[in-house]
């Protein structure tokens, strides 16, 4: 979201559309000038990309015309919620960067919204009805035909009210009856067609405990949280648009109830809707996510490879990226596909400027420096962050004997290979400049040794070493260094838009998305990272270490590489 915290005409123009609203509507003195938002999870799984557009909407608008963003977990099915996923979509909010006014439930008005109810049961708006979930939808017509009418529509209130009371029961039977509401079955608005308002559920919620046994369903309970609350402006995305004239008629009632007199509209949430985030090459389904998740298909909520924000996190994002990403693409009233190259592009621009760069060898082969003193080793000054001097220096260690890339050699090069080739010179970065003389191989024809010399007076930093070599490659000591582990992730799924496929999307998952090499070789400085130390790997990618890293055992990620070679393969 473009916020500029300049009031200028530039301003003006750059506001999302949500903005523009919000603008007019304090402009027009509604809500008694007021700004009151929510962010409104379920806490049936774990906060992925797509949240973060919300969260970044809802708590950008409150921070940004100096009104509350609350957190509101809309928690009406204890079957699929538990206190984990409340614990890390907090986590992840916070961040994220952002920081609600207060924390609220669903559950908090459940007495609230059940006297609601029955007062819709007493004023013939409400009634049980004792079919079967499937007659029910049956009954509910298509788009271009009327619902049928249940049979159960118009039992008196008295009875409807006792068998709602008797739903809130430890004998009460799931499925046996539901509490609707009474509408207008032939309504082109489907929602409108005698919505479902209460369910039994005997699973003990994680919050209430066996207090309920009837929960209200989220569309019954979602406007009028709002309106409880104060919310000002309700702002989700669009596939609740036709939701909106349900919302309303719900708070129409519940304010007749009230005995309200001020104008219908006064102090009521205006519901606004903007475009979902979808990213190529993955699914924003919690359902699916979940399922990959169960059927052990990733590792946790938290593999580097899903969409979610604590897999992002874990993978080495950064909550700048992942911001400056959102508001890149921006708000809209049109869905769309946005391609996963463009925030790896927003990631990569963010890590260039916090990360530390150090050395790490992923594809190793031995140099050995054959003039140089043996047992004899420096300490050499490598700068911590070009972008940042601040940031620092630190020291790596070279010695007689490195590990360098193997890609990086070649014995018959090609006249524009840049790298280490017998008879040409390279700089080993912050140390010397070094010729080839030649390499070493196994009996299958393998190089297991490359040989170089080193010129003494072309020291990085040592006057009168700055002759001009036209490649510089990166090493680690091979007696100075740590082995890790590097896993490197690929697409999660194989086809671009896996949620148009007609197939499974367990079939379309990438077989490749995810190669571990355990015989990678980093600096001392690089193996004393932890999570949340952003790292590039100089002339690879950039890496964050992983939360299963130890000392004895690094464990790195990588987040994303230096180019997208991948919009190269394609």
């Amino acid at each position: 979201m473009a916020i500029n915290e300049e009031s200028t005409s530039t301003e003006k123009r750059s506001l999302s559309f949500v903005e523009q609203i919000v603008e007019k509507d304090l402009a027009d003195g509604k809500n008694a000038g007021r700004i009151q938002t929510r962010f409104p999870p379920e806490p049936n799984g774990y906060l992925h990309i797509g949240h973060a557009k919300a969260i970044c909407m809802d708590f950008g608008v409150a921070e940004h015309y100096n009104g509350v963003c609350n957190l509101r977990f809309d928690d009406t099915n204890p079957s699929k919620e538990n206190n984990e996923y409340v614990e890390n979509i907090l986590n992840d909010i916070k961040w994220l960067g952002f920081h609600w006014g207060n924390v609220y439930y669903a559950s908090d008005y459940f007495q609230q919204l059940w006297d609601f109810a029955e007062w819709l049961i007493e004023h013939g708006h409400a009634y049980i009805d004792e079919q079967t979930s499937e007659e029910i939808a049956r009954q509910k017509g298509t788009p271009t035909e009327a619902g049928t009418p249940s049979p159960f529509r118009d039992r008196p209130w008295e009875e409807s009210l006792r068998l709602f009371r008797q739903m809130n029961t430890a004998e009460a039977v799931e499925g046996s009856m539901v509490l609707r509401a009474r509408l207008d079955m032939s309504n082109p608005n489907m929602h409108f067609r005698d919505p479902i308002l209460y369910r039994i559920i005997h699973i003990p919620h994680h919050r209430t405990g066996t207090k309920w046994h009837a929960y209200p369903m989220y569309d019954f309970a979602h406007g009028q949280s709002d309106y409880f609350e104060g919310v000002t402006h309700s702002i989700c995305t669009l596939e609740f648009v036709p939701h909106r004239p349900l919302y309303d008629k719900f708070i129409d009632f519940l304010k007749e109830k009230n005995g309200e007199t001020e104008h219908i509209d006064d102090f009521r949430p205006r519901q606004i809707e903007f475009n979902r985030l979808n990213l190529t090459y993955t699914v924003m389904s919690k359902r699916k996510l979940l399922a990959l998740v169960t059927e052990g298909r990733v590792s946790g909520w938290d593999d580097p490879r899903m969409p979610t924000i604590s897999g992002m996190r874990r993978r080495g994002y950064s909550p700048e990226g992942i911001r400056n990403f959102i508001d890149k693409i921006g708000y809209t009233k049109f869905d769309a596909l946005n391609d996963v190259g463009l925030l790896e592009a927003a990631i990569r621009e963010d890590l260039n400027q916090r990360s530390i760069r150090v050395s790490a060898v992923l594809n190793p082969v031995k140099l050995i420096i054959t003039n140089y003193p043996e047992g004899q080793t420096e300490e050499m000054t490598a700068i911590n962050n070009p972008e940042n001097e601040a940031d620092g220096t630190h020291t790596i260690t070279f010695s007689r004997n490195l590990w360098m890339e193997r890609d990086d050699f070649m014995e018959d090069a090609p006249k524009k290979f840049f790298r280490m080739t017998p008879g040409k010179e390279v700089r080993l970065k912050n140390a010397y400049i070094v010729k080839c003389t030649g390499c070493k191989k196994d009996d299958d024809g393998n190089i297991v040794e490359i040989y170089a010399e080193y010129d003494p007076e072309s020291k990085s930093g040592m006057e009168g070493a700055n002759r001009k070599v036209k490649g510089t490659l990166h090493w680690v000591s091979a007696d100075h260094c740590h082995q890790a582990e590097v896993r490197v992730y690929d697409r999660l799924f194989s086809v671009e838009n896996p949620g148009a496929s007609e197939q499974d999307f367990r079939e379309l998952l990438n077989p490749d998305s995810l190669s571990v090499d355990t015989c990678c070789y980093v600096e001392e400085y690089a193996a004393a990272m932890r999570p949340g130390d952003y790292l590039q790997f100089q002339r690879i990618g950039y890496f964050m270490a992983d939360p299963d890293s130890t000392p004895e055992h690094p464990v790195f990620n990588k987040t994303v590489g230096l180019k997208d070679t991948w919009a190269k393969m394609k």
